[in-house]
């Protein structure tokens, strides 16, 4: 890497943007360049003077901006072939800018974000609060990741406007809202996943259950929705969850999630649950589910009928 493409990215650098690669390249510049770690000193240094003015960026506030983009992007999809030309200038200087356009991007971006948070009140109902104490009050605008460890206590890494991690039991009411965040985080099922496995050890909390009943109807990840029934092996007798399983057994297009479902309504006997397989069997491809049925319906002494 020479100087001047380490001071390009110097910016992105302190401010953690870069990703893994580009970081380590600039780490080993930095060993062999005298001058380039005094450019990274002097940049620290003008950061740490500009951090006690630094506004507390609202939760929310991100997460609106990602909710924009989405709607942008796709309201531009069905733009006429006319403005295509304007798209790609826009992909290619501002989504993706040149290099040595990007340390001037994450300036004003930084600017940008320190008087918007002056323009959004404190008390707006669309902004998300997410202290985890009195004292400090950070704001999460996403989870990264979540680390459980045989203890029993949780590592949970988010952002504010930089990383932050806290760590506690999973009963803890800061770590859970955590956990819950991350449940629904669009952008990752792997996190999505870790966290419905985590989560599903405190069932009990209807909060918790929810949650896992949401990801069981909506969450597009096979791996979260099995999950999230095992979670709910316990409740399978509840009114609700026998309701949500049953509309997963008609409608969920993996196999797997419906067979694991077959298995957690047979734990109830009543006439409902013979109904819901019956009609599975009417619309079923799949002959490992077909099967499944079959032997839940005879052990039930319900009518197979022919299908």
């Amino acid at each position: 890497m020479t100087c001047e493409t380490a001071r390009q990215q110097m910016v992105l650098f302190v401010y953690g943007e870069l990703s893994f690669d580009e970081e380590e390249m600039v780490e080993q510049h930095l060993e062999t360049c005298g001058e380039c770690r005094a450019e990274r000193v002097r940049l620290e240094s003008m950061n740490a003077l500009l951090e006690p003015g630094e506004a507390d960026v609202p939760a929310g506030l991100l997460a609106r901006c990602r909710r924009d983009l989405v709607v942008k992007v796709q309201e531009e999809r069905a733009i006429p072939r006319r403005r295509i030309a304007f798209a790609s200038l826009w992909r290619n200087w501002v989504v993706a800018p040149p290099m040595w356009l990007r340390p001037i991007g994450a300036v004003a971006m930084l600017a940008i974000g320190f008087f918007a948070a002056r323009l959004v009140p404190s008390d707006s109902p669309s902004v998300t609060h997410m202290g985890l104490s009195n004292d400090t009050a950070p704001m999460v605008s996403r989870v990264r990741y979540v680390d459980p460890d045989d203890s029993g206590r949780v590592r949970v890494m988010f952002d504010e406007t930089h990383q932050r991690e806290v760590s506690g039991e999973v009963t803890d009411a800061n770590i859970r809202r955590l956990l819950l965040a991350a449940a629904v985080d669009p952008g990752d099922p792997g996190l999505r996943v870790e966290s419905i496995d985590i989560l599903k050890r405190q069932c009990s909390d209807d909060e918790v259950r929810r949650a896992l009943l949401n990801a069981l109807k909506g969450d597009p990840n096979a791996g979260v929705r099995l999950k999230a029934l095992e979670g709910l092996k316990t409740y399978a007798q509840d009114p609700e969850t026998r309701k949500v399983l049953a509309q997963v057994l008609l409608s969920d297009d993996n196999p797997g999630v419906r067979t694991q479902a077959i298995d957690l309504l047979v734990q109830n006997k009543e006439p409902e649950v013979a109904g819901v397989l019956q009609e599975l069997l009417r619309r079923e491809d799949n002959s490992y589910v077909r099967s499944r049925s079959q032997k839940a319906l005879t052990e039930m002494r319900a009518s197979v009928g022919t299908f």
